[in-house]
């Protein structure tokens, strides 16, 4: 299932991932997809715009069809920056983005043979709309092959933590109580709750035991420092439960501030950076750091 972190504060937004990775196969009959292997190197953050302040995390389902969703990211990357008529890199805004790539991975599902699974992941945009002095967290939602209208996370004033994946452990952490707790409380309830009170009692518990960890004027690197130990949580709560890990591998992050842009703080390579020298237009022959 996997797990990622998109954490708001004012200063900007900070994205963060573990690296596992599920290859599932189509049950048999019309049953549910079968895990056959997880990998823990998969990339889930993404910039989805060379030298703007837009990024993305995704968790759940690690491909469409054959393609991981990595190479899918970098596809609707490419297919943004070579069109930048359409794009407008000066009037773009976190929804149109947001959009955009909902629309470029429906038509990926689209694609997909009658006997692919269909797959179930969910995307948190982030980043700056043009002109705009503060950031924004957007979420998009493919259930079984069907893309859900794109959500706004937050008011534009509103900061704190958004997570989506295998989140028990961060819910426990965060919210005060686990996922079960309200199913379960409506079993113990006699008569039972109507879903209207269920609706209430869980607002009430997490607004009484939600633990305050994320506010306005803290500085970019603590956010990073508590979307990475979130994500450090899910894994080893994984690992040490019964089953096999969905959560795990190096975490990544990535920081997305109003001055400097996207920046990487933490990214694993197949490759060492330093037998690829990635030679830019001005360079005139010397040599950068690949990003």
């Amino acid at each position: 299932m996997s797990i990622g972190i998109l954490i708001k504060v004012h200063d900007g937004i900070v994205l963060a991932a573990d690296s596992a990775s599920s290859l599932t196969v189509a049950g048999p009959g019309a049953g549910q997809p079968v895990v056959v292997n997880v990998y823990n190197n998969a990339n889930k953050i993404a910039n989805l715009y060379k030298g703007l302040p837009i990024g993305c995390v995704a968790y759940g389902s690690g491909s469409i069809g054959s393609a991981s969703i990595s190479t899918l990211l970098k596809d609707f990357r490419k297919g943004i920056m070579d069109t930048e008529q359409r794009f407008g890199t000066g009037t773009y805004t976190m929804e149109e983005v947001t959009k955009g790539l909902s629309s470029f991975l429906t038509n990926q599902v689209a694609n997909l043979g009658a006997s692919d699974p269909k797959p179930t992941l969910g995307i948190m945009v982030g980043g700056y709309s043009a002109g705009k002095n503060l950031a924004e967290g957007w979420l998009l939602m493919i259930e079984n092959g069907i893309a859900n209208e794109p959500q706004l996370l937050r008011p534009e004033g509103d900061v704190g933590i958004n997570w989506g994946g295998e989140g028990e452990s961060i819910s426990r952490l965060v919210l005060g109580f686990s996922n079960s707790l309200p199913q379960v409380l409506s079993k113990a309830i006699k008569p039972e709750p109507s879903s209207t009170d269920m609706q209430q009692l869980t607002a009430l518990l997490r607004d009484s035991l939600q633990a305050p960890l994320v506010f306005a004027p803290m500085p970019i690197q603590d956010a990073i420092d508590v979307a990475e130990w979130l994500v450090d949580t899910a894994s080893m709560f994984s690992r040490f439960s019964p089953g096999p890990s969905s959560v795990g591998g190096p975490t990544e992050s990535a920081a997305i501030t109003k001055h400097e842009g996207f920046k990487w703080i933490r990214r694993k390579h197949y490759y060492e950076s330093k037998f690829n020298p990635e030679v830019s237009n001005g360079d005139q022959g010397g040599e950068r750091q690949s990003g």
